[in-house]
């Protein structure tokens, strides 16, 4: 039995006849760019998260730089981000012109560490990027109580319909970004993002960033981008949207599933922080002897992975940063040891049992 990571097919019959009628109509209306089907995407996605305004653009890497530019970051900011997280979410500050400043994540959740936030602030520090990993929220009392007034910046890409106390991802912060690739809890058929905040000056402003620096055609106040989610996609995110709640219920019971089939498996299983309500984008174990157990589960027909292999710290794209091997031991640690195994709404219990049983032999 083959078993992806990640089953993009097994939803399809579900929306397929939605999704095409869409395509149709927009193909009718020859509407294009933005209109009608995005403005209705961005007021329901609005609504999942609790936010005021969402703002589709192009990807999720636009998603956080405009973000991070509808706050003023540029040239000479520094703002803070974990180090183990997908380098999206420190390009975003090095594109913005910013410097992104590590710190290490707790060995429990692999969520930023709020404990080593006070000691890297500096007169320069801009903002906190907080990654909300593996489909659960950052401990964001902690992460506010540690940076007072400082803008905080949620990178919610993994953590779609995620909820902390009452509170979803995206409602916490100044402003947040998500991106709606392919494989997340709510994909495109393609790439695609967006932006959300309370604020009106800032959704404004990103609104302007993300179509040319433009309300107004043809009237440019200052500098922007192509950065526009497509109506194609919102028609795909429309329709999944409306099942997203369901989907995420039944990651939960394969993750209760996983949990039980692992009891007593030398393996380290996910936690969950306190007052999180999980939406598993990633079922991510730790392992001894990783890469070996990898390969026999990818050889056998399993699609497992790792999220992520390498640190941003060490990645070429920062070594300009300066750091060095064991300057974060926790996320370098997990770096070494961390295992997805496969996980989508659509799982069987037969599949995972599977996977398990792989899993047992390989360890």
């Amino acid at each position: 039995m083959s078993i992806p990571l990640v089953d993009l097919k097994a939803q399809l019959p579900e929306i397929r006849e939605e999704v095409r009628a869409g395509f149709e109509r927009i193909i009718d209306n020859t509407a294009f760019i933005l209109g009608g089907e995005v403005q209705s995407f961005e007021e329901a996605f609005a609504a999942f998260c609790g936010t005021k305004h969402a703002i589709g653009v192009g990807n999720g890497t636009d998603a956080l730089e405009l973000a991070l530019r509808a706050l003023g970051v540029g040239p000479g900011d520094e703002v803070i981000v974990p180090a183990n997280s997908f380098i999206a979410s420190a390009l975003a500050i090095s594109r913005a012109g910013g410097t992104p400043v590590f710190v290490d994540c707790d060995e429990t959740h692999q969520l930023i560490d709020p404990t080593q936030l006070k000691s890297v602030i500096t007169s320069n520090t801009k903002a906190v990027m907080p990654v909300h990993l593996f489909g659960q929220i950052a401990p964001m009392q902690a992460i506010r109580d540690a940076v007072g007034s400082l803008p905080i910046i949620e990178d919610a890409a993994q953590a779609q319909g995620a909820k902390q106390g009452e509170v979803s991802a995206g409602g916490f912060g100044a402003i947040a970004a998500t991106s709606f690739y392919p494989g997340k809890n709510l994909g495109a058929f393609g790439d695609g993002g967006a932006v959300m905040t309370n604020d009106d000056a800032l959704a404004d402003k990103v609104r302007a960033l993300r179509n040319y620096g433009s309300t107004i055609k043809y009237h440019h106040p200052e500098t922007g981008f192509n950065s526009r989610l497509d109506p194609l996609q919102a028609v795909v995110l429309n329709a999944k949207l409306k099942r997203l709640a369901k989907w995420n219920a039944m990651r939960r019971a394969a993750a209760a599933r996983y949990d039980e089939m692992l009891e007593g498996v030398d393996v380290v299983r996910p936690g969950t922080l306190e007052g999180n309500e999980h939406i598993w984008h990633l079922y991510v174990v730790r392992v001894q002897n990783r890469d070996a157990v990898l390969k026999t589960l990818n050889e056998a027909g399993i699609g497992a992975g790792i999220h992520y292999p390498v640190p941003i710290h060490l990645q070429g794209a920062f070594a300009d940063v300066g750091h060095r091997a064991g300057d974060f031991p926790v996320a370098e640690k997990a770096a070494k040891e961390i295992l997805s195994l496969p996980l989508f709404p659509e799982i069987t219990a037969d599949q995972q049992a599977r996977v398990v049983d792989v899993l047992k032999k390989a360890l």
